[in-house]
């Protein structure tokens, strides 16, 4: 319909507006970067301004990217990549010969021998062939495919590709995917985006967020009643919660899904940041196959990896990988098909990604470098994960769990009833009215748990413990940032909200 003219030219509405757009992206929501990291961006903006606020700087502690917050780029993997990108440093000394050899390889199985080129959709073959011996390596020998490796715009773009291909049905029979509460964002927005029914089960925060397959089994018995159960998928080590599943519940996992008929995906992306005494990853992959024939070769599965994580951090160039196992073979040619549509992931992460899997060996020159790098920084992570948990439990009204992995902590929060009521009226979830205080009073920004997901009447919220600024050196046992913490949440007690 034509409306009010303009010099004579009617004017329509717009083609494309809120109320006739895909619905299924209205549902999308990803707590990470919600409402109040905008809002931080907003203060942030106003800092440089002048504005004056009790704090001089925020300190974002919403997200796991390491290198935005102080943590330094292993020289190994920035020098390779140097070479990649401005082949003529290959005639500076500076660069060891090893680097150099890693470069030329890499180039020698690019197009035109530049990561400028496209390759091939699945990945760069020699790469996908590094990422198999890794694999073997890592699991003791059990044998990888190349052919069943995929190449990844990081971890994400391989979890949300392998949704695709299972989501379908309508009605009772649309597919439901299984996922863990509390839960990574990431899950909940793809399944609101692909029309499919999410599936929560919860973890239990009384036994350090663990796992519990009689859990598995009440969700899944509970949703057969409105949609078709096909898919479990599991964060280890966990995001937000960051345990570490035991060996045998993985086992206890893999044979839920192979009796359920249950399709799994294991996001394994915190492979190597393991901290906690008597805790070890264990792939889902390795425990599989040492399960025997029975389970090896029936139960179907992805798992997931990425450069962004572990000691690396090199979330920017958005490198990753996936491996299916079990894949019917003609489902596997239409993976190929659809990673074909979007060409092939960014080259100068598939480059980032061989020299993860396939880093400086001892006696090569860059090694001993390499190494110290390494270790240094998952000993720092693995100081911060201690202190984190020590500070909490030392503030009245939070609970914290060992911190075993992953570079986050989701701690349990008391609130006044008057702060409880006071979300109320503004319309906010109470841990978000709380995370937003926290963000304008001392400049901190968190992601409250009802972003992830908590069990009714619990609030929480996410500490990503990387910023510099949150938690000291690790010869320090004190922080300013940690003291304004324990000044805010003792003082939110008296907090009189209605003053």
């Amino acid at each position: 319909m034509s409306q009010q003219a303009v010099n004579g030219v009617p004017c329509r509405g717009k083609v494309l507006t809120v109320d006739n757009m895909n619905p299924n992206v209205k549902r999308v929501e990803y707590a990470v970067r919600g409402p109040i990291v905008q809002r931080a961006v907003q203060i942030e903006k106003e800092l440089r301004e002048g504005v004056k606020k009790p704090f001089t700087e925020v300190i974002k502690a919403n997200i796991g990217d390491a290198h935005a917050m102080g943590q330094k780029p292993i020289t190994f993997l920035r020098q390779v990549l140097a070479l990649c990108s401005y082949p003529e440093l290959m005639e500076d000394n500076k660069f060891p010969e090893d680097a150099k050899k890693r470069a030329q390889r890499i180039l020698g199985a690019c197009g035109g021998h530049s990561i400028g080129a496209y390759s091939a959709s699945q990945g760069i073959e020699c790469i996908r062939q590094d990422v198999a011996r890794y694999i073997e390596k890592r699991d003791g020998g059990i044998p990888s495919n190349p052919d069943n490796i995929y190449l990844s715009t990081g971890a994400s773009d391989a979890i949300v590709t392998m949704l695709k291909l299972l989501v379908c049905g309508e009605g009772r029979d649309r597919t439901g995917v299984m996922i863990s509460i509390p839960q990574y964002p990431l899950y909940s927005a793809a399944l609101a985006d692909l029309g499919a029914v999410q599936i929560s089960y919860y973890l239990d925060e009384e036994k350090c967020w663990s796992l519990d397959v009689a859990e598995l089994r009440r969700a899944l018995n509970a949703a057969r009643q409105h949609c078709n159960p096909r898919v479990l998928c599991i964060i280890n080590p966990g995001n937000p919660t960051g345990q570490v599943q035991s060996r045998q519940c993985i086992e206890d996992v893999i044979r839920f899904a192979k009796e359920e008929h249950l399709f799994l995906m294991a996001d394994e992306v915190y492979q190597d940041n393991v901290y906690a005494e008597g805790c070890k990853f264990h792939s889902f992959k390795k425990v599989l196959f040492e399960m025997g024939p029975e389970y090896s070769s029936t139960v179907e599965m992805a798992s997931f990896h990425s450069t962004s994580k572990c000691y690396m951090g090199e979330c920017g160039f958005r490198g990753g990988y996936m491996e299916v196992i079990n894949m019917d073979p003609e489902v596997k040619t239409q993976l190929t098909k659809l990673v074909s549509v979007r060409l092939c992931p960014p080259v100068p992460g598939q480059a980032l990604l061989d020299l993860v899997v396939n880093p400086p060996q001892p006696d090569e020159p860059s090694y001993a470098t390499f190494m110290k790098e390494r270790t240094a920084v998952l000993s720092a992570l693995a100081e911060k994960a201690r202190l984190t948990e020590q500070i909490f439990n030392a503030v009245p009204g939070i609970t914290c769990n060992p911190v075993q992995g992953a570079m986050y902590t989701f701690p349990r929060i008391t609130l006044p009833q008057k702060a409880i009521d006071k979300a109320k009226e503004e319309g906010k979830v109470p841990d978000m009215y709380y995370c937003m205080r926290l963000l304008e009073e001392e400049g901190i920004c968190l992601v409250p748990g009802s972003g992830f997901g908590q069990r009714e009447g619990t609030f929480h919220f996410r500490l990503v413990w990387l910023p510099a600024s949150l938690l000291p050196p690790v010869h320090i046992q004190t922080s300013k940032s940690f003291n304004l913490m324990r000044f805010y949440v003792t003082t939110l007690y008296c907090l009189n909200p209605d003053d």
